[in-house]
């Protein structure tokens, strides 16, 4: 029998994110699900080796890879619509749980658990802290955007930064390890390639 599970997955290149703003420079899902697993990964060792966590950073990285693969079957909800009132988060979040379920189907039944461990939450304190910062990630993602759009002279952006800057601040009480990432490795990322090597 034939799977489609990966060639779905592989169609997030295909996926532009942020559709209703003018870009200098478009990007796609895959782009941006492979920085969020790397940012992802940042966030759960700076907490295990600054903060005592004992997370799981890869598996942090393989819920980054995948986070918004839904959006192959639901396209990218812009954040503004996405948010818009509780009950059109919530349904969204339901739209978003059964596009998931659909790509699980796509694979065969003995690998399907291993899978589910990535897309579906376990319920333990480190497992919700790791997807905490995962989501924090995916913010830290959407600033350095902002950030690189505003750069190039886009100030179609500048609200956006301004937002996510703030929803980056809320956190860090609770996730000390986005502070750290802030602190220690954002402004890299208006440097150019001279001034980063």
């Amino acid at each position: 029998m034939n799977y489609n599970f990966f060639a779905l997955i592989s169609r997030m290149k295909y996926i532009e994110r942020w559709a209703l703003m003018r870009n200098t420079r478009q990007e796609n899902l895959c782009e941006h699900s492979m920085e969020v697993a790397i940012i992802a990964h940042a966030l759960c060792t700076i907490g295990n080796v600054r903060y005592g966590k004992h997370l799981d950073a890869n598996k942090a990285a393989l819920i980054g890879l995948y986070h918004d693969a839904s959006e192959i079957i639901t396209g990218d909800m812009p954040t503004p619509v996405k948010y818009f009132n509780k009950e059109l988060k919530h349904a969204y979040k339901e739209v978003e749980a059964i596009a998931d379920s659909k790509l699980l189907e796509k694979l065969p039944d003995d690998l399907r658990p291993s899978f589910e461990e990535i897309f579906v939450p376990a319920d333990s304190e480190d497992e919700r802290y790791m997807r905490k910062l995962v989501k924090a990630a995916d913010k830290l993602s959407a600033l350095i955007k902002c950030i690189g759009e505003m750069n190039a002279g886009n100030s179609e952006f500048r609200t956006a930064k301004e937002s996510t800057g703030k929803a980056i601040r809320s956190l860090y009480q609770e996730l000390p390890e986005v502070l750290d990432f802030v602190n220690e490795f954002l402004s890299s990322y208006g440097s150019t390639l001279d001034e980063l090597t």
